[in-house]
Parts: C-alpha cells; structure tokens; sequence
C-alpha cells in the first residue's frame, strides 16, 4: 500500500480502475454466472447490476484519491498573505498528502519570507523617515529661523507700515517653522527615545487633544516589562497611525488610549466613540497589522460597544520581566 501511495496521481488512477475491472472479470469467471447468445431479460439485469457495481466502486475509490484535491482547490483560492496561518489539514492516510504537505509547506515559506521583507521594509522606512526629519530640521527649520531673525532686524529700522507688515510675514513663518517641527517630530519620535515609551503615547494624546479638541482618556498600568526598541517603536506608530485615523475619519468626541499587560501580552487599546471604521482608514490598518507582524502581535480592528472602533494590539512578552 505504501508502494502504490508513493506513485504519481495518474498511475494512482489507472491502478485504481484497474483493480476495478479485474475484480469485475475475476466476477464474471468465477460466478456462474453466463450469457446466452440471444440476452435474456434477467442476464441483462445482472450484467446492469454488476456495471452499476464497478462504476460506484471505481467512483468511490477514485473519490477518496481526489477528494483532498478539491479541499486543497479551495483552500487555495481563499489563501491570503495579509492574513497568515491558514492550512489544509490532511490526514496522513490520504493519498493526496504529500501534495498537501507540500502545499502548506510553501505556504510556510512564503509567509515567512513576506515577514521577512515587510521587516526590512518597515526597517527602511524608519532609517527614511529619520534622514527628512534630520533634512528638515537642519535645512527648512534653520532657513526659516534665520528668515525670523532677519524680519526682526528689519522690523526694527521700518516704518511703522512697514513694520506691520513685517510683522504678518514674521508671524506666517514662525507658524510655518512650528509646524516643520512638528512633522520632523512626528517622523522621528525623538520623545520615544528620549523619555520612554509611556511618555510618548501622552504626548501623542495630548497633541490629539490639542489640534482637535478630542477629549483623551489615558490609562497605562505600571510596572510595564522592559520592551526591546523594536516593540517600542511598534507600539508607539500603531498608537500614531491609530490617533490620525481618530483626527482624519472618526468624528469622534472622546478617545480612550490604553497600555496594560494580561498575562504574556502586552496590549495598545485605542478607542473611540465615532462614526466606526471606514474604508479610508483600511490601508493605515493593513499597516498597523504588518507592522504587528514583524514583533510578533496581531492586531484586531473592531466595533466598540456604544458605537465607534476599536483597535487592539497584542504583542507576546512572556510572563516575567
């Protein structure tokens, strides 16, 4: 049997309808069982059973060698890289399950390989996001400092019509230069290295709060374990990418920002009372979910109860610290 399980599919089929037929014949010699030359009714109803006999048999049999076929079909179809881990699960008897194996293997290796360039991609992007804030900060935010400097100095020997409108341009770059700031900042989260990963998510509540007047409710439990940069950095951009996703899309009144710890879990909770989640926001969330993926975690977006959306970061950092 394991000679026969080991044959390429068509030999599988021949040997099959072969053993088939030659139970038929060996049938027909050892029955006694005959035709006459003119067919009788009841020989033709014999030889009609027997036929109908090796058709469900052979159809049985060649079932149970394709059947895992079909299911391999369509698991197929419904395989998606942007959601891993689904597998067809063959039972080590079918004959069908080398190709299965095989199959899931590839899968296997496909997904990891994705996880491996969604790391080095999202590895890039950071080194990018750092080069134009540095860009930024060293070039535009000191062009417009020194332009402050020179609206100054010129303010100061100008008519006084002059002088007023010196003073809205100097006013226009100062906001121009606040604002070159705060994308620098929000490109390369200075304060995520500087003070701490809970030091970050407030500041990035309390700058919600500020450009939208969103009421923001915080809760992080102490005693956080020690996170590597890595996760750090993950769960500071999927609170980032969460927060603009509020401001852009949500309406919202209230948005409550969570960081605690369930057993080896430690979980990013960014919820609102808002519209609910939209299609606007479905590229930000296949982020949010790739970058889960490089550390570990899932990510669920989801209804929240009352109205709103819900996102929820799980990332795996074992049960000590």
């Amino acid at each position: 049997m394991d000679r026969v399980l080991s044959l390429p599919l068509f030999w599988r089929v021949c040997a099959i309808n072969g053993a088939v037929f030659t139970l038929g014949t060996l049938a027909l010699v050892l029955s006694p069982a005959t035709v006459s030359a003119r067919t009788l009714g009841s020989e033709m109803l014999v030889l009609a059973v027997g036929l109908v006999v090796i058709v469900v048999l052979n159809g049985m049999l060649l079932r149970a060698v394709l059947r895992p076929l079909d299911e391999l079909r369509s698991v197929m179809a419904a395989v998606d890289l942007r959601h891993p881990g689904r597998r067809h699960a063959a039972a080590g008897s079918e004959p069908a399950h080398a190709l299965v194996a095989g199959f899931n293997a590839m899968l296997d290796r496909l997904e990891q390989e994705r996880s491996a360039s969604t790391a080095r991609i999202l590895q890039a992007q950071e080194a990018e996001r750092q080069r134009i804030a540095q860009e930024l900060h060293d070039e535009v935010g000191q062009s417009l400092t020194a332009v402050l400097l020179g609206l100054t100095q010129a303010m100061r020997d100008a008519s006084p019509e002059v002088a007023r409108e010196l003073e809205l341009v100097r006013e226009t770059t100062r906001t121009s230069l606040e604002e070159v700031r705060r994308i620098a900042q929000r490109l390369r989260p200075g304060v995520l290295a500087d003070l701490g990963l809970l030091n970050a998510l407030s500041s990035l509540a309390s700058d919600l709060a500020a450009r939208t007047g969103v009421t923001v409710r915080r809760g992080f439990l102490p005693g956080l374990p020690a996170l590597s940069p890595e996760v750090e950095l993950v769960v500071y951009r999927v609170a980032q990418e969460a927060l603009t996703n509020v401001a852009r899309h949500a309406r919202a009144s209230t948005v409550e920002v969570g960081l605690t710890r369930r057993g080896g879990l430690l979980v990013l909770r960014v919820a609102d009372d808002g519209l609910g989640a939209g299609e606007a926001a479905g590229a930000g969330v296949q982020g949010m979910r790739e970058r889960a993926e490089t550390v570990g975690g899932t990510l669920e977006l989801r209804p929240r109860g009352g109205g709103g959306t819900e996102v929820l970061l799980e990332v795996p950092v074992g049960r000590t610290s």
